[in-house]
């Protein structure tokens, strides 16, 4: 199956080391990204299933619920997150699907037969709240993944859900924005009042008014 962004993400019913998980209600309300590894005990994972466990306090702050996958069975897993916390000093702090049927794999599209058709591929998931696919990343095997990254796209796309704005490249919140090629001139007067620049009539920048920078109301 290709996934698609935009389309729903497929929903499953998996086990996992924090039990059965139906993902949609699992994921309820909140954005979510689900990961997959080819298979435990790989080094590069190793160090990407720690720096996850780092990020607990940002995902939260962004209402994200993260979910990792391997086709190993749960007993694995627990051994693997022990090896994890052992040689990167972080729990893994999150649920591990156990896709030893290769249920969640097969509807997601993580099986490359002409990588392996063993094992996934190292995908990510961006999902948000009305359960639609809002990015997709797969990456070789010896390069590890740069979840900063995939927290600067969520802060992008949060933004952008919420205001009538585009980001730039390498944007970082609090930076300029873009102001939508979907609104008229009159129309961009209205919503940004603090004015805007205009590089050219399909490029106007504004900066965001203090407290909404990246999106999110100023703290009280």
């Amino acid at each position: 199956m290709t996934i698609q962004l935009g389309q729903i993400a497929p929903d499953f019913v998996q086990d996992s080391t924090e039990g059965r998980i139906g993902f949609h209600d699992w994921l309820g309300g909140s954005w979510g990204v689900l990961f997959s590894h080819p298979k435990d005990f790989t080094p590069v994972c190793t160090t990407e299933l720690a720096e996850v466990g780092r990020l607990r306090p940002e995902w939260r702050r962004r209402n994200v619920k993260v979910i990792g996958l391997s086709i190993d069975p749960v007993e694995a897993h627990r051994i693997w997150e022990a090896d994890i916390e052992a040689t990167q000093g972080q729990k893994v702090n999150f649920p591990m699907l156990a896709d030893n049927d290769r249920t969640v794999s097969q509807l997601y599209g993580m099986i490359h037969p002409q990588s392996d058709p063993a094992v996934t591929v190292r995908s990510v998931f961006v999902i948000d709240p009305l359960k639609k696919v809002r990015l997709i990343l797969t990456y070789p095997p010896s390069a590890g993944r740069n979840f900063a990254e995939v927290l600067r796209t969520i802060d992008s796309l949060q933004l952008t859900d919420r205001r009538s704005v585009a980001t730039p490249v390498n944007w970082q919140p609090g930076q300029p924005v873009i102001v939508s090629p979907n609104l008229s001139n009159e129309e961009a007067a209205r919503q940004f009042p603090q004015g805007y620049k205009t590089l050219k009539p399909y490029l106007r920048i504004v900066d965001l008014e203090e407290g909404m920078a990246d999106g999110r109301p100023a703290a009280a």
